[in-house]
């Protein structure tokens, strides 16, 4: 790792231009607290790259990021540089005209982005790109392998399998999943973790080209099946919080955890004995399409209005380069949205192959853009469900009539 952190460094001392004699000293916001230290360490390689611009780094927790950072861009007190979401978060701040646009002449590694990558950080009003990104993430199933192994169990390939393996964790006394619902946006993460599979690839092509809603029966079918899988959580689960769930699986005190390919850093560093395993929940019969959902992330951006432009391009190309994005991969355990970043952790090898079987992360990713948003009608809606307030059907028509206030397609 430290090869390739010298390497990157070289690699940007070759691209140096001549800098002003004056300090240029950047703010960079983020809403990865866990990650602050691998970043620190990349801005310090950036540094001895660039002398005369330095960058401090400051982080938010994840939940209040989005509030924090438009509330400052707005009062015109915001960072130089910060991560922001993708989609219809990205188009949040971008709309206000706080961020930079940029483009392949002023980040020319933008080229060899796919283009899936670069459309998350793209604004749909005027075309332009605002951001770099910087990962993809993947829902799916997290589990124990020293538990499974101990216990004989294996990957299941049918939902009645999926049922049955935690039907015997549970007779083991093992709790099966960790997962709570206290947390809003992890019940969201439940959903596409565990029942993509369910509703499947047809579902969404039909979702997405206008021909049904949510009161689709492969939709309701899915929620159905995540009330059955719910038994399997733990005593208590409505109340429990993200963080508690997080420290339940990292402990070994349950099997599974349904969540997002960004928990693999976070249980290795609770535990660093842990080992890992990951698939995709399976559908109901063994020849359905396994699939994960997927969504890019976030990116980097720069503000329109900093007061050092330049300094800032030449970090935004720096997060952008195969380097960093090596780093990136290793270090902090996530896939890389930089072209041609290899995998030395063969977990993080395997989740690629997953995303080769994958739909996308249905509300987070095309449900967005307006108000309500589809994310904060699901989690609220599969709170319900899941607390014996509402059925499947009410909340597919709750879904469906929410968003039609704004989603044209879904307009009578």
């Amino acid at each position: 790792m430290k090869k390739n952190l010298l390497r990157l460094g070289a690699v940007l001392g070759s691209l140096v231009i001549a800098m002003p004699a004056l300090a240029q000293d950047l703010t960079f916001w983020s809403w990865r607290q866990e990650d602050k230290a691998v970043y620190e360490e990349l801005i310090k390689t950036f540094e001895a790259a660039n002398p005369g611009i330095t960058v401090k780094l400051e982080s938010f927790e994840a939940a209040n990021y989005n509030t924090i950072l438009s509330t400052a861009l707005a009062g015109g007190t915001g960072p130089d540089l910060m991560m922001v979401r993708a989609f219809g978060g990205l188009e949040a701040i971008a709309n206000g005209g706080y961020l930079m646009p940029i483009s392949k002449d002023t980040v020319p590694a933008l080229a060899d982005f796919s283009p899936a990558a670069v459309a998350a950080e793209t604004m749909r009003s005027d075309g332009k790109v605002y951001a770099v990104p910087f990962a993809s993430q993947t829902q799916f199933v997290i589990y124990n392998k020293a538990i499974f192994d101990q216990n004989g169990l294996k990957e299941p390939q049918t939902w009645d399998e999926f049922i049955k393996l935690a039907e015997d964790l549970k007779a083991k006394g093992i709790i099966p999943f960790a997962n709570g619902t206290a947390t809003a946006w992890q019940n969201e993460t439940i959903v596409g973790a565990l029942v993509s599979s369910i509703y499947g690839r047809g579902f969404y092509d039909d979702l997405i080209a206008g021909k049904t809603d949510f009161n689709d029966p492969r939709y309701l079918d899915g929620l159905a099946k995540l009330k059955d899988i719910s038994a399997y959580f733990p005593d208590g689960f409505i109340g429990l919080d993200y963080a508690s769930a997080q420290q339940l699986f990292a402990s070994g005190m349950a099997a599974m955890f349904a969540g997002g390919s960004y928990e693999i850093a976070n249980f290795r560093a609770q535990n660093p004995d842990i080992q890992l395993g990951v698939f995709a929940a399976p559908g109901v019969k063994a020849d359905d399409e396994k699939l994960v959902a997927i969504y890019f992330d976030g990116g980097y951006a720069a503000n329109a209005k900093t007061a050092h432009p330049e300094a800032a391009l030449k970090f935004l190309n720096f997060v952008a380069s195969k380097d960093f994005g090596q780093v990136f991969a290793n270090k902090l355990n996530n896939i890389s949205t930089v072209p041609g970043v290899t995998f030395d952790d063969p977990l993080l090898g395997h989740v690629a192959e997953l995303n080769q079987h994958s739909i996308p992360y249905l509300m987070l990713v095309h449900f967005r853009y307006g108000e309500p948003s589809g994310s904060v009608l699901l989690q609220g809606e599969v709170q319900k469900l899941l607390d014996n307030k509402a059925t499947p059907a009410e909340i597919g028509k709750a879904l469906t009539d929410g968003l039609a206030t704004w989603y044209e397609p879904f307009k009578k």
